[in-house]
């Protein structure tokens, strides 16, 4: 194929199927109120979504499922990723997304779209030619509301800064190799190890150099060369992002990553009170990201952000509904943050989790803190649990509108069925469609093939799903090894499907089982 439809892209391995939770508007809408400020994620005529660069289609695809209110469009130039995406709306019957094969130039051009409250990308921006980024920006100038939310994420400095001379000598090694992209990208590893052994002094000032190569080789391929071969990829700081994003009149909000709102388990004391010295937020950022050594960003921006007073910003939370997506035993009082491992207080966390759990679906905050104990935190101690159970992704923030509508839950009925279907086959889509969170939640392929079996009023699933895998000539593996017998393969679903019965009151709880 010529370079000149893909501009130095990767087109000839496809894209990772995967999901990105960042991306729903409720989580968009509760991120901004976290931030206290009001995003336009909804409004009083149809509500508008648009991803740039949508890659295999699932995010758009899951989401359009789960908000049969909203009007999705999504573009991506790969004529082939977007024809399996259009293939999985179609099969569901999804009427209110809309795929294009165009490229950003010629999306842009188009006089058919609207205007939209969201527009997102996911791993586009920093893989990419400024040209193409120049017409992105043009894009949301001409296209996005007023109040209207921009999710981005990109990689960023100063965290690649030391990696990035690796990506440089894989790919000029890849370029000089022969055969497809994978057996490329297995000639670029090969090579690094070799080049490893002649002790350069790269590797010797760069901690995690070589445990980066060493965890490249058990990433996907798919992965590795739309993140390592593209011809284009800039690391940006995050001021730089800023300053390209204000000439569509975009303003930085906060983190689609929750988690990064909780400072205490990032930043020691001292930090804080340093980064707060900083004069505006741009350059509070960037502090961010040097004292975190940040690789990644999952930036919010919005046009014309305004900001909310205590009382409108208390109202917004507490209107709020929030789901649990897991079993509440299960969630550990502890959990990793930059500075290491940091002990959940129970007195806090328990109350919370088993409200939400006893809710039997979504519940907003103002009926949880109803309970005299939950509201006996205080406000800023119950802020901060919710942002630590939602950025640690046991709570999920959900739709403000009736989660069990009929068209909502029939939506996600056909969707799912066409995701379990494939489930038969292929284990690459490892999401199924949430009613209650208008978002995805994982089930890995096992849990799929088990609700089939459930679906069919199977006697025996765990011989359902057995069948289905020697039907494809397929085989369970154990610690990186496949199970020869059947009396193996078996053992092993038993033990799959015991977990699976453990997770069945989850599944029912988000309407999907």
């Amino acid at each position: 194929m010529s370079e000149n439809w893909s501009s130095g892209y990767v087109t000839d391995l496809s894209y990772t199927h995967g999901f990105y939770k960042e991306m729903s508007p409720a989580l968009l809408r509760f991120a901004a109120a976290a931030c206290s400020v009001r995003a336009n994620t909804g409004s009083r005529d149809k509500t508008t979504y648009c991803e740039l660069g949508s890659g295999q289609g699932l995010t758009s695809n899951i989401l359009a499922a789960a908000n049969p209110d909203i009007e999705f469009y999504a573009t991506d130039f790969n004529p082939e990723q977007i024809y399996n995406a259009q293939a999985i709306a179609d099969a569901a019957n999804l009427k209110n997304i809309h795929f294009f094969d165009d490229s950003f130039s010629d999306f842009d051009k188009r006089s058919d779209l609207p205007q939209f409250n969201v527009i997102s990308l996911h791993g586009i921006y920093s893989w990419i030619a400024k040209e193409h980024r120049d017409t992105i920006i043009r894009f949301i100038e001409r296209r996005l509301k007023p109040g209207g939310v921009v999710y981005i994420s990109y990689n960023c400095l100063p965290g690649w800064a030391g990696s990035s001379p690796l990506r440089h000598l894989m790919r000029m090694q890849a370029e000089r190799s022969v055969g497809s992209t994978p057996q490329r990208i297995d000639a670029a590893l090969a090579f690094l190890d070799r080049f490893q052994e002649q002790e350069p002094r790269f590797f010797k000032a760069t901690p995690g150099a070589k445990e980066r190569v060493q965890r490249l080789k058990g990433v996907s391929r798919n992965y590795i060369a739309h993140e390592y071969l593209n011809a284009d990829w800039t690391l940006f700081y995050h001021s730089d992002v800023a300053a390209e994003l204000s000439r569509a009149r975009l303003s930085y909000v906060g983190s689609a990553d929750i988690l990064d709102h909780v400072d205490s388990i990032h930043l020691t004391d001292a930090q804080q009170a340093f980064v707060k010295e900083a004069p505006d937020a741009t350059m509070r950022e960037t502090l961010r990201d040097y004292i975190l050594n940040r690789q990644f960003r999952k930036d919010i921006f919005i046009r014309g952000a305004v900001s909310l007073g205590v009382p409108e910003a208390r109202e917004e939370w507490l209107d709020t509904r929030f789901a649990l997506v897991g079993n509440g035993s299960d969630i550990p009082m502890k959990l990793k943050g930059t500075l290491g491992e940091v002990t959940l207080q129970e007195a806090a966390y328990k109350p919370v989790i088993a409200a939400f759990e006893n809710a039997g679906g979504s519940i907003t905050l103002r009926q949880v803190v109803s309970d005299k104990a939950i509201a006996g935190l205080g406000w800023n101690r119950l802020q901060r649990v919710l942002l630590t159970l939602v950025g640690a992704g046991h709570l999920q923030p959900c739709p403000g509108e009736d989660t069990n509508a009929p068209a909502r839950k029939e939506s996600i009925r056909r969707f799912n069925d066409v995701i379990l279907a494939k489930a038969r086959h292929s284990g690459d889509l490892s999401y199924l469609a949430s009613p209650v969170t208008g978002s995805g939640v994982p089930v890995n392929r096992f849990m799929q093939l088990f609700l089939l079996a459930v679906q069919e009023n199977s006697a025996d699933p765990v011989a359902y799903v057995w069948n289905v895998f020697r039907q494809n000539n397929q085989k369970l593996t154990k610690d990186g090894k496949a199970l020869e017998t059947d009396e193996e393969n078996i053992a092993s679903l038993k033990e799959r499907y015991a977990d699976f019965q453990k997770h069945m009151p989850v599944l029912k709880r988000l309407g999907i089982a």
